[in-house]
């Protein structure tokens, strides 16, 4: 053996804990280009081959050579705390900078002073903090040994997760000095994502690539190393059932029979909490797990289910790239995923150190609709950017903040702070301390480029309703997929041989998930506070809300994003539905809510906003509730103007400013509120998104003399 790989072997088996391991096909190849041949390289590898293998033996040889710390870019939480923990088992003295541990930076930051650090993780998101960029990076720039770029398909516009500062890498690859490797990792690629990646990787050089070796080409080389996809331990299934109750009656009756501990997945945050709360009830030991999680919550989960301390996670994809657990016996999907690379990357977390673990999918009718929202919320227009740019660009060369801006563009937070990162990306702005400038820079909307990134989504969702319809081997259809020209039938999956899961449901279990699908009331917060900048917006509020103009917290009959009732109220809410009362089952439901309601003191009115939308539907709600509750019903406030103006969504600040005067208690209903001064009144809408429709119709019901609003809203928009 060369003294490279003598040196990269005793590495290795310090890292994995056994005098006998070696090298996997093309992990030493892959060392040897980054340590000895200083070159870049790009590793496709499934989950479980040891890419992380591959980065901290690098590492320590680079140290042992007097190279300076690695940079290693990672995109997760759980991904990180991870990493750590495989370095500090080999040796290699890894930290992290992240939203979670701030107390820990100037820690952090000194030991890199101290070059008492062999791995620096950070997020993408942190490469572009004004303090980090502009004082620590250059620096960590100059000294870096190894620059590491984990799930490296997220660089690439055809990747399946669309994040803007992904694309800012290309530019820190640009960056490096001469004679600095950089590896670019990831399990999930097909061909076009590889070659996106590579041209990515060998920024700033000129490129050759190689399959399973290296190939010369002219200037400095990425060499891609790809291997075979398969997981031979993997037992894929698909299991169509009719709804949402089947499929949680089939989970009801049969997740105590699947392998070990697992994950259950999820598409919508409602769906992954609504989910764990039945199997809880049910005496099921499982936690919820979302981006909405807190991050103490999760990192405790994460430890439980490596544990074997719960059954299962029901998460959403907030647990996907990275997360380590080699024994996890099953991962299920409650609705499918928007394409098969997505697909193929959650199932790689099972089976990595077993034998067999367990991959079924459960299909939902809703799974499209849901690919489409995402699809489109992540995409920025050209209208909204130019907004944008046009509000920097008058407020000069002083920053402007977010909050501050969400008062000059109708967008809420998210999808702003999303269409910034883009800007920033392509060079038209820039984050600096206080907010956000624009550089002057001519700017241009790439209409082409979200065209064929909008068509290669379809194609992907296509794809992925092929791989639920196929009659031939699901793993060969996934290899495919990825363009793994290695893919041979598995002859384990349910097209290879039988159905090996059970398709039969207990009646308790249809019982069961019944009831929780019928479960009804949400909580309707009260807004507390008016929207940062609104006063510019001609709307003469700040601060807080008094309290006597406020409403108390309400209830809405559910999400539309709920697997029970947010299915009848998405059908009811839809673009071309007709308005009409409400059903008698609805009417039922929304009188469980207010049975339910533990309201300080009895409304002794109900009064409803006026729907231009819906108006037999609210009329409809609010009178069966005067008649059940033998109250009278008052009637509506009066539309002024037309009533509020803009579309819905849109943040805060636009919000309020498009319904304020726009609501007004007319003579009839000001009359007819009169008896019922210093009692508390009902208060009936269709469906809340914002809130602040009901927080004005609330704030002129109280300055009416009413002692308390109580909101009721069919729907919660999320």
């Amino acid at each position: 053996m060369t003294d490279t790989r003598t040196a990269a072997l005793e590495i290795l088996r310090s890292l994995v804990g056994r005098d006998d391991a070696d090298f996997h096909d093309g992990q030493f190849e892959a060392i040897e280009t980054l340590v000895d041949a200083r070159k870049r390289a790009l590793v496709v590898q499934r989950t479980g081959w040891g890419k992380s293998a591959v980065y901290f033996v690098a590492t320590l040889l680079l140290r042992r050579q007097g190279a300076g710390p690695t940079i290693l870019v990672s995109p997760l939480l759980a991904l990180m705390r991870d990493q750590v923990a495989a370095a500090a088992r080999a040796g290699v003295r890894a930290v992290s900078i992240n939203s979670s541990n701030a107390h820990e930076w100037s820690e952090v930051l000194q030991k890199l002073h101290d070059d008492e650090v062999d791995v620096l993780l950070v997020s993408p998101e942190r490469l572009n903090n004004p303090s980090f960029r502009d004082e620590q990076l250059p620096a960590l720039i100059a000294r870096v040994g190894l620059l590491v770029v984990d799930e490296a398909h997220c660089i690439s516009d055809w990747g399946h997760d669309f994040r803007p500062d992904y694309r800012r890498l290309r530019d820190l690859i640009a960056e490096m000095p001469a004679g600095v490797p950089v590896l670019a990792t990831t399990a999930t690629a097909n061909s076009r994502v590889v070659t996106d990646v590579a041209e990515q990787v060998g920024a700033g050089v000129s490129t050759g690539s190689s399959t399973g070796g290296g190939s010369t080409g002219g200037g400095t080389e990425v060499v891609t190393i790809r291997g075979p996809l398969a997981r031979a331990s993997l037992r894929l299934g698909v299991l169509r059932l009719p709804d949402s109750r089947a499929r949680l009656a089939w989970l009801l009756s049969h997740l105590v029979e699947l392998p070990g501990s697992g994950i259950i997945y999820t598409l919508t945050v409602s769906a992954a909490e609504d989910t764990a709360r039945m199997l809880r009830e049910a005496g099921h030991p499982v936690r919820a797990y979302t981006g909405q999680t807190d991050t103490a919550e999760r990192e405790e989960s994460e430890g439980m289910l490596k544990r074997n301390e719960v059954k299962a996670l029901v998460a959403t994809s907030a647990l996907g790239m990275g997360f380590d657990k080699p024994d996890l016996g099953f991962v299920l999907h409650l609705g499918a995923p928007s394409s098969p690379v997505a697909y193929y990357q959650q199932v790689g977390r099972a089976g990595r150190a077993t034998a067999n673990a367990d991959v079924l999918l459960l299909p939902g009718v809703e799974d499209e609709a849901i690919w489409q929202y995402f699809a489109t919320s992540s995409m920025p227009s050209r209208h909204k950017a130019e907004a944008v740019l046009s509000a920097l660009a008058a407020h000069g060369d002083a920053p402007l903040s977010t909050p501050a801006l969400e008062a000059r563009v109708d967008l809420k937070r998210s999808p702003l702070e999303l269409l910034l990162k883009v800007l920033d990306v392509d060079g038209a702005v820039r984050r600096v301390t206080g907010g956000w400038v624009t550089t002057g820079q001519p700017w241009v909307y790439d209409e082409d480029r979200y065209e064929r990134i909008a068509a290669a989504r379809l194609s992907e969702q296509q794809a992925m309703i092929e791989y639920e319809r196929t009659t031939g081997c699901r793993m060969e259809f996934l290899q495919r997929a990825l363009d793994d020209d290695t893919a041979v039938a598995c002859g384990r999956c349910d097209s290879c041989t039988a159905a090996w899961y059970p398709s039969d449901v207990a009646d308790e279990a249809t019982a069961a998930a019944a009831a929780s699908l019928d479960r009804v009331g949400v909580a309707l917060e009260a807004r507390a506070q008016w929207p940062t900048g609104v006063a510019s917006l001609g709307v003469d509020v700040r601060g807080n809300i008094p309290v006597g103009e406020r409403l108390t917290t309400g209830r809405a009959l559910a999400r539309l994003t709920d697997l029970g009732w947010g299915g009848p109220l998405r059908d009811l809410f839809a673009v071309d539905a007709p308005d009409a009362p409400a059903s008698a089952a609805m009417t039922a439901a929304c009188f469980r809510v207010l049975a339910d309601w533990d309201w300080d003191e009895r409304p002794a009115a109900v009064v409803s906003l006026p729907s231009r939308r819906h108006p037999l539907l609210v009329d409809s709600v609010a009178r069966a509730f005067a008649d059940a509750g033998r109250l009278p019903w008052l009637g509506a406030l009066d539309l002024v103007g037309g009533g509020p103006i803009g579309a819905p969504g849109g943040n805060s600040a636009y919000r309020l400013s498009s319904v304020w005067d726009r609501l007004a208690v007319g003579p009839a209903l000001a009359e007819a509120l009169a008896p019922f001064a210093g009692r508390p009144v009902l208060l009936v809408d269709d469906l809340a998104d914002s809130r602040w429709t009901l927080t004005v119709a609330g704030r002129l019901l109280r300055r009416h003399g009413v002692a308390a609003v109580l909101p009721f809203a069919l729907a919660l928009r999320s």
